[in-house]
């Protein structure tokens, strides 16, 4: 396992994103999508965010990713929505005449954590770090004070 590091943290943080076109109008294809590409990877660049696997198709895109724990999902979706729409929209006169009100994007997105290990596996792990001296509380156990 290839674990990424910061200054202050050791972690293997991987989502799985998906969002789509507004209207699901399907326009990414040629220029726009190579053009979209370069934008999610320029963005992604400035996060320390790597993309482990990308799928640009003709009305939505998938994305593999690895990301620092200090950049949430949220954030990162926002940063990757809004300068994609904002710079396309500009640079594409065709997308102005199909998405007038500003958004190239529908409103949410998808994002579901990915990982080697399940939770069955973790809880496993923590059940067999040592006898509980406070209790029993079998969901979130003290060890010894």
């Amino acid at each position: 396992m290839d674990y990424r590091k910061t200054s202050h943290a050791v972690y293997d943080l991987k989502y799985h994103l998906v969002w789509i076109t507004k209207y699901r109008k399907p326009i990414l294809r040629g220029e726009i999508a190579v053009r979209l590409r370069e934008l999610i990877r320029q963005t992604c660049a400035t996060l320390d965010v790597y993309i482990e696997k990308g799928h640009i198709a003709t009305d939505h895109l998938h994305l593999l990713v690895s990301v620092p724990p200090h950049v949430s999902v949220s954030d990162l979706m926002q940063r990757l929505k809004g300068r994609s729409s904002r710079l396309m929209l500009q640079e594409f006169g065709e997308l102005r005449r199909q998405f007038w009100g500003k958004h190239l994007w529908a409103r949410g997105y998808f994002a579901a954590s990915s990982g080697n290990v399940t939770d069955e596996i973790i809880k496993q792990y923590i059940e067999s770090q040592g006898e509980s001296t406070l209790g029993d509380d079998t969901n979130f156990r003290v060890g010894e004070l």
